[in-house]
């Protein structure tokens, strides 16, 4: 079995790192009530998706 021939550099290895951070969320208006809500997810305020309601909310 192979091992490393040299040690990875902190710059090669930050380089390879460089694509992992995580997104910013970009949450789009709920068509129903306006709220911010994540796209393709059932509204949390409404309880809506696709212009039907999924998840009775409970107040």
């Amino acid at each position: 079995m192979q091992a490393p021939k040299r040690r990875t550099s902190h710059s090669k290895r930050n380089m390879r790192r460089a694509h992992d951070a995580l997104r910013p969320v970009n949450p789009a208006a709920c068509p129903n009530c306006g709220e911010p809500a994540l796209p393709h997810h059932v509204c949390r305020h409404c309880g809506v998706y696709r212009g039907r309601e999924l998840a009775p909310i409970k107040e």
